[in-house]
């Protein structure tokens, strides 16, 4: 069996940067919670621990309800919603689950498919919804080529009012890409709403962080996808989101080849040409859904997708460890590489 290593469980994608120095007695709350299956670290600057802990469990209760509402697998509102969607029936929606769906669907048109939670079938082929993994191959070509006949995309959804249904019977639902930076972004709407505006909500490597620290700013490293620790960092300015995907993160072997999990929904297979991109956006969730659709662009293609998609701060490193930067992200980012790779670096709107 294989048990997906997550960034939690291994080292950080993206991990925050609190030394001694910076620290003073009582000044910062942290606790961490498991969480969007993943090990989830709350910081809070300025705040005595009643008032963290309270804002800690607020936070947990959060991720749980998007963790068990959404889960692409385990018995959830979306395994209900795929099921009625394959039967060519329609499903009603609450609020927040208009609010999340019509918001995948906006990112899956801006991104040209590229993120496309519709292509669950594909997912699950692959083997990727599972908690533990057998030692089974890869889906055969058949098997593949007979899902992207299908054509599954999320413009293929109808939301009207509160009700969703499927011009395709091929659609299945999977928010993995999305749902975290989702989640997150309503963390941070939460604390907001408790007066605390200075904190970080660090799932498993991605982030969301506002204001600072009495006046020093957040710094974050940014995790080497080939090697232990980290490759760069960097200051959060104010209210960002940092989210990194990357071919390290959920993976199997299979006679000496590995196939991660990020799924090319135009192949079929998992993308090549690519190990990691990290994505700075104020929205979490538009940071989640770039960084999936980045890694499938791949260097040739992932600054049309960018602009398109309305980011502007972008890391790609590709396989051979050559690193491609937005000019923005360039002016902003310490590298800690030794010795300093290739670099590229393009100017996006």
């Amino acid at each position: 069996m294989k048990r997906w290593l997550t960034p939690g469980a291994i080292a950080l994608s993206l991990v925050l940067l609190l030394s001694a120095c910076d620290r003073k007695p009582d000044a910062i709350y942290q606790q961490q919670i498991l969480a969007l299956g993943t090990l989830v670290d709350v910081v809070i600057y300025g705040v005595d621990e009643e008032t963290g802990q309270q804002a800690v469990g607020r936070v947990n209760d959060i991720l749980e309800h998007i963790h068990h509402d959404w889960h692409a697998w385990e018995p959830s509102k979306l395994t209900q919603i795929n099921q009625r969607l394959a039967k060519g029936e329609s499903a009603t929606l609450d609020a927040a689950g208009q609010r999340l769906i019509s918001r995948s669907i906006a990112l899956s048109l801006e991104s040209g498919n590229l993120f496309n939670p519709a292509t669950g079938k594909l997912i699950a082929a692959w083997g990727f919804h599972s908690d533990e993994r057998d030692d089974s191959p890869p889906p055969a070509d058949e098997k593949i080529r007979a899902l992207l006949a299908a054509h599954p995309r999320m413009s293929d959804l109808v939301l009207e009012g509160n009700t969703l249904r499927s011009t395709n019977p091929e659609v299945q639902l999977d928010l993995g890409g999305f749902a975290k930076g989702y989640a997150v972004d309503l963390a941070i709407a939460e604390l907001k709403k408790m007066g605390i505006n200075n904190a970080i909500v660090n799932a498993g490597g991605d982030l969301r962080a506002i204001g600072n620290k009495n006046g020093i700013p957040w710094r974050i490293g940014i995790r080497h996808p080939r090697e232990a620790g980290i490759i760069a960092s960097l200051n959060v300015e104010g209210d960002e989101s940092v989210f990194t995907s990357g071919d390290y993160e959920r993976y199997f072997d299979y006679h000496g080849q590995r196939y991660h999990h990020i799924i090319d929904p135009r192949t079929g297979r998992p993308a090549k040409g690519t190990s990691s991109v990290t994505v700075i956006h104020q929205d979490a969730a538009t940071a989640d859904a770039a960084a999936t659709a980045l890694l499938i662009a791949g260097p040739a293609q992932w600054q049309k997708t960018a602009q398109a998609m309305g980011v502007n701060q972008v890391m790609l490193i590709d396989l051979e460890g050559n690193i491609y930067m937005s000019e923005r992200m360039a002016k902003r980012l310490y590298l800690m590489a030794e010795p300093t790779p290739n670099i590229e670096i393009v100017k996006l709107p």
